[in-house]
């Protein structure tokens, strides 16, 4: 009986679960059924557009990272043309109509990027050169002991016009009276730009290439201010008289305040921030807030946003005025002028005219009565920005400030505090309602924003600051209250020379924000040092934030698989154990103990990058020396992990003996034809491939280079003609790195 019970229980399993079990082919089928109800709510409340400036992105993303040699403009405006042509003809066929779109869309922003390499087209200095330069200096900033300057080339050298760059940076020390618009004459060493410290990493020739800067250096003895015989063009003289009058608001700023809080609020204001010593910007860093300090979103918003109070504020005590015109029209473009004022006073900086664009975006939806805040109007606003300046998508910038403001859209609704307000009789519980409402309103946005820029805070700078929310949530309130509305009425003072009380007062707020600041830095492990993960993650992780941001329906689910696949690689990268300065000056290898070593001089700024790829916070300095490599006049030697033998050639007098004992072979000169390691790392191979960096332990390394291809790209230099390799070169002097280049100023 009862293997006959056991017989029938098994017998009837199946028929009991029938219904209740759905076969793969049933869930497969409820999948596609609830993806299609989604699809249909979102195009029944607008939210495909937004998906548009995603595509256009994804053209981007294709020319930067896909691209071999030189596209034609035509090629990705003729496809873009046939794909928008089909859609008439697509009409009843949502799908292929939304994909069509897309894909034109893509055509686009590929085309932008071919338009935009092309329109800033120009020479770059190929090799390291000193001599006489004469230019009009476009821009000065102040610096600690120096200045720096953007200067316009009229003559370098004996290079041709065809061949000198357009425009230069050039650093020089203090004691020498240098303005905006003067014609220069002076002797410098510029060499090119430098090119990405490591594979994968910030980049600045790139991003010196898109500013029309082909050299970098510093000027050395006497600087003469040449008179001029023709007059400058209008456009430049216009941008340097503007330089002009930021240096000397700077100037009256940080003087009125006094002290680093003179100099954050004059960077506040101006957009200056060489008078911030570097331990300032470390305290900025640690409490989270540095990006108070850079003109970007939060200031625009701020400044349109006080300028819009104030405008409606004023009308409205008018009551002729507040009932016979659109006063909040009115207010909106007021604050369009305003804003726009300010930014071109700020110096029209990379980030702040992408925040400009979107503020107008914003304010214009006020103008047509649609919702300043909405996801449409801010993929509108990404789609302009990165129209007119593609390159803008590869950046931190552009990319925390639209994940951040894509997360406050999409989680509005949870953001407003409205549980908290309620309409009581008694006036005090109003007022504690109100303030609950406020500071749970605050600090639920910035740990939303917090939570939206990780992935890309965490990939370009290796940082977190786990006390950033506190730092925010306490500052934030003085920036708005405080500081920014301080800092528009001491601009409408300015011209009335009534302005220096309002610095003071503004001077205040900045200084119970450093004081934050510095109180947070004395937390424990106020900065955490992550290994570098690759861009594979970071992909996957923003797919994840757009999927969970731009739909409203619950198609916001299928955001938990990219976002659980990019944290597990993210959380676990593939880190590098050697890596090889692009010139060749030093290296740093993984030792017996796990942790990096270095090996010859390498620039401090290369050795800090090195370091927070790999997850070490110690500083550059404590990687001097050590038990493990053995360094004379002539080289270094080391033994890795698996006990590989490297040596760092730096005398053609090593490369005997190292070529004959060591399995990798690093020089920035040329060995010999003889030399018989197996792995050469030498000067025409750095030459051509840059920073490069090894993963050991496999029989077989593994090697990732800075240049990807043998093509380089238009931002990057081209190698010089070289002698054959039996001759080899005599130890080059100096290094290909700009002296005035700092990690967080080139990374802005």
């Amino acid at each position: 009986m009862a293997r006959n019970g056991g017989r029938a229980l098994r017998v009837t399993r199946p028929a009991l679960f029938a219904d209740r079990v759905p076969t793969p082919s049933r869930l497969l089928a409820l999948a596609a059924g609830e993806f299609r109800l989604g699809l249909d709510r979102e195009g029944e409340q607008r939210r495909l557009f937004p998906w548009l400036a995603v595509a256009f992105g994804i053209g981007i993303l294709v020319y930067f990272t896909g691209t071999d040699g030189t596209p034609t403009l035509a090629a990705p405006l003729v496809a873009a043309g046939f794909c928008l042509g089909l859609t008439p003809l697509l009409q009843a066929r949502p799908a292929w109509l939304a994909l069509v779109l897309g894909l034109g869309t893509a055509f686009l922003g590929f085309a932008a990027c071919v338009w935009r390499v092309n329109s800033v087209a120009g020479p770059i200095l190929a090799r390291t050169m000193i001599a006489p330069l004469v230019g009009v200096v476009e821009g000065l900033e102040e610096r600690e002991g120096g200045a720096r300057l953007i200067v316009r080339v009229e003559s370098f050298g004996d290079l041709t016009a065809a061949a000198q760059p357009r425009r230069v940076r050039v650093s020089y020390k203090a004691g020498q009276s240098v303005r905006p618009g003067d014609t220069i004459r002076a002797t410098a060493r510029l060499l090119p730009p430098p090119e990405a410290a490591r594979p994968g990493g910030y980049d600045f020739a790139r991003d010196a290439y898109f500013r029309g800067i082909g050299a970098v250096g510093s000027l050395s003895g006497k600087v003469e201010i040449a008179p001029r015989t023709i007059p400058l063009p209008f456009a430049l003289k216009m941008a340097a008289s503007i330089d002009e009058a930021r240096n000397h608001l700077t100037r009256r700023i940080a003087d009125a305040i006094g002290g680093q809080a003179g100099a954050v609020a004059a960077a506040l204001v101006t957009g200056k921030r060489g008078l911030i010593t570097e331990e300032t910007n470390r305290v900025l860093r640690a409490a989270g807030i540095y990006h108070v300090v850079s003109i970007s979103g939060l200031h625009m918003v701020l400044a349109a946003g006080v300028v819009f109070w104030l405008v409606r504020a004023g009308l409205a005590l008018v009551p002729i005025l507040a009932l016979a015109f659109p006063i909040k029209k009115i207010a909106a473009g007021t604050a369009m002028v305003g804003v726009t004022a300010y930014c071109a006073f700020s110096g029209w900086d990379v980030a702040a005219e992408r925040a400009l664009i979107m503020t107008l975006v914003m304010l214009g939806a006020v103008l047509v009565d649609r919702p300043a805040l909405s996801m449409r109007n801010l993929a509108l606003a990404a789609i302009l920005a990165l129209a007119r300046e593609p390159e803008a998508l590869l950046g931190p910038s552009f990319q925390m400030s639209f994940a951040a403001v894509a997360g406050l859209i999409a989680c509005a609704p949870l953001l407003d505090g409205a549980s908290f307000r309620r309409e009581r009789d008694s006036a005090l519980l109003r007022i504690i309602s109100r303030c609950l409402a406020v500071g749970v309103g605050t600090l639920a946005t910035t740990l939303v924003a917090q939570f939206a820029t990780a992935p890309f805070a965490t990939y370009h700078f290796q940082t977190i600051q786990p006390f950033g929310l506190i730092g925010n949530a306490l500052t934030l309130p003085l920036v708005s209250l405080a500081v920014m509305p301080a800092a528009v009425l001491g601009m409408i003072a300015y011209p009335f020379a009534l302005d220096r009380p309002v610095w003071w007062v503004m001077g205040l707020a900045v200084r119970g924000m450093l004081d934050i600041s510095e109180w947070i830095t004395g937390f424990g492990q106020s900065t955490v040092v992550l290994p570098a993960f690759g861009a594979g993650a970071l992909v996957l992780l923003a797919l994840a934030l757009l999927l969970a941001t731009l739909p409203v329906s619950r198609l916001r689910g299928l955001a938990i698989l990219p976002a659980a696949i990019g944290l597990a690689a993210a959380a676990t990268p593939a880190r590098f154990d050697l890596y090889i300065d692009r010139d060749g000056a030093g290296a740093a290898i993984r030792g017996t103990d796990g942790r990096l070593a270095v090996l010859g001089r390498p620039p401090t700024f290369v050795l800090e990058q090195w370091l927070k790829a790999d997850g070490d916070a110690r500083s550059a300095a404590s990687l001097n020396g050590g038990p493990e490599p053995r360094c004379d006049r002539l080289g270094c030697t080391m033994t890795t992990f698996d006990g590989r033998t490297v040596a760092l050639v730096l005398d053609k007098r090593a490369f005997e003996e190292d070529c004959a004992r060591a399995d990798i072979l690093i020089s920035r000169l040329r060995p010999p034809p003889n030399c018989r390691a197996p792995l050469r790392i030498d000067k025409n191979y750095l030459e051509t491939h840059g920073a490069t960096a090894i993963r050991l332990g496999a029989p077989h390394p593994e090697i990732v280079t800075a240049r990807s291809s043998q093509t380089p790209q238009p931002w990057q230099a081209r190698p010089v003609a070289v002698a054959p390799a039996t001759n080899p070169a005599s130890p080059e002097t100096g290094s290909a790195v700009d002296p005035g280049v700092t990690e967080m100023d080139s990374l802005q």
